[in-house]
């Protein structure tokens, strides 16, 4: 760790392609070297102190440098670093992290399917559903339903279930038996003087409409976030998913949650579902599963699934080399031990999401700020040209980097989707770092409003 940032940089470019990058763009700019890390707080390799406001990638709940999952992974590798779950075979580590997880899950979740990530696990959740509705004789339900702009992964079958257009432009996405509907976002689709009550229910009714329109015998299930968190924290009514549930139970289909960024207490019960009141049929997880110290994902099973595949179903051919990996799931254990021991999921409940959602309600009266909303320890600013209307700034301007450049700049990771601005920290935050925090992302209001009067952008 003796090189200066400029020979990290050139090593960087030569060698490393990134995710989700302009590979050319930024072998001309210089990656940015992180280097250590510990509690909210990064350094880079000039010593720069920065907040992360976005817990890594949605992933890092417990904070930085936590001993007790250091000590886990290393008492894990020396007693057994790895050994696979084939051939008939477990490690106790595997099934100690199934217990847990059957423990904080909701009631009825006894199950659980390893994987190594969050699209490794909905890519399981492709398998199983169609696999399900195939021991039941009823193979042609086989499409599943999704949203536009939700994020479910990037493997092939991840990025079909997900609906982000940039995505699907490459590599001929999605694959057959993918459909969607449109997002709950009530800025792109309320109607004039639509109530959040009335709008959730009618943004709900546009999955009855699909399954309609495909035909009941022809669907799978449905998959959504809670809160669609890469789409850029879109935070559905209170009314949205309840109908949701009623309609999948009307059809008859199955109903998936993807908690890969909502659940382990992000925003503010063990898993988003509790949240906003609905009671799916798979869950897939990872992320916070083990604060993103090691890679594991994976996917809960309820028992109507569960009861078919174990009774009636057969050798299910899926699975992956990592699958219950004991390293990763002894740092799992570690790491919900942990969130127990600091009764993260009540502070994050009681104190410190609404800390930060009255911290937000304050943002909202910035001049560049046209909504604010937090769920738990999510939030999104949506910056517009006018405050009255919401009308949008130019897309030519790209006000949402104009923002995170100034983030970056002034220490706070602070991600811009689109023109709105999102974070997601540690769920070990304190009040007074939330504090920290506010006062670090006016500063980058500020900033950019300067810059939209200097440019004449509004």
């Amino acid at each position: 760790m003796t090189r200066t940032t400029q020979q990290w940089q050139a090593a960087d470019s030569a060698h490393f392609l990134h995710p989700f990058t302009d590979f050319q763009g930024l072998a001309k700019k210089g990656a940015r070297i992180i280097t250590r890390a510990d509690n909210i707080w990064l350094w880079d390799s000039d010593g720069h102190q920065i907040l992360d406001a976005m817990s890594g990638l949605w992933c890092v709940n417990v904070g930085y440098g936590q001993q007790a999952l250091v000590d886990a992974a290393t008492a894990q590798m020396k007693e057994l670093p790895f050994y696979n779950a084939f051939f008939q075979t477990a490690t106790p580590p595997a099934i100690a992290l199934a217990e847990k997880l059957a423990e904080v899950s909701p009631p009825g979740f006894e199950h659980v399917f390893f994987s190594g990530s969050g699209s490794e696990g909905n890519d399981t959740i492709v398998r199983m559903v169609r696999r399900y509705w195939d021991v039941l004789g009823q193979p042609a339900r086989q499409v599943i339903i999704s949203r536009h702009n939700a994020y479910h992964g990037s493997t092939m079958a991840g990025a079909s279930l997900g609906g982000m257009a940039g995505m699907h432009a490459q590599g001929g996405l999605p694959i057959p038996g993918i459909a969607h509907i449109d997002q709950p976002y009530a800025v792109e689709h309320r109607r004039p003087g639509e109530s959040d009550h009335d709008f959730g229910l009618r943004a709900a009714g546009w999955l009855e409409a699909k399954i309609n329109e495909l035909g009941a015998d022809k669907v799978a299930a449905f998959i959504g976030e809670p809160v669609q968190g890469a789409g850029g924290v879109i935070i559905p009514p209170a009314s949205y998913w309840p109908e949701i549930q009623r309609i999948c139970d009307r059809h008859g289909i199955l109903l998936v949650s993807d908690e890969v960024i909502c659940g382990f207490g992000r925003t503010g019960n063990w898993f988003g579902c509790e949240t906003f009141g609905f009671r799916p049929d798979l869950i897939t997880f990872a992320k916070g599963v083990t604060s993103g110290y090691v890679p594991l994902g994976g996917v809960l099973v309820g028992e109507r699934v569960a009861k078919v595949l174990i009774e009636q179903g057969g050798e299910f051919e899926h699975g992956y080399t990592y699958s219950g990996h004991p390293v990763a799931c002894a740092v799992a254990l570690a790491n919900i031990g942990l969130m127990q021991q600091l009764d993260l999921v009540r502070h994050v409940h009681d104190d410190v999401g609404p800390y930060l959602a009255q911290g937000f309600a304050r943002l909202a009266e910035h001049p560049l700020v046209g909504t604010a909303e937090t769920c738990g320890l999510m939030g999104a600013l949506l910056l517009v040209k006018d405050k009255a209307t919401l009308a949008p700034f130019d897309a030519s301007v790209g006000i949402g980097m104009v923002c995170r450049g100034h983030c970056f700049a002034n220490g706070l990771i602070m991600r811009a989707v689109g023109n709105r601005m999102i974070i997601a920290p540690p769920l070990v935050i304190t009040r007074a770092q939330v504090d920290e925090l506010l006062a670090r992302i006016t500063r980058c209001l500020d900033l950019t409003l300067a810059d939209v009067r200097r440019h004449g952008w509004a």
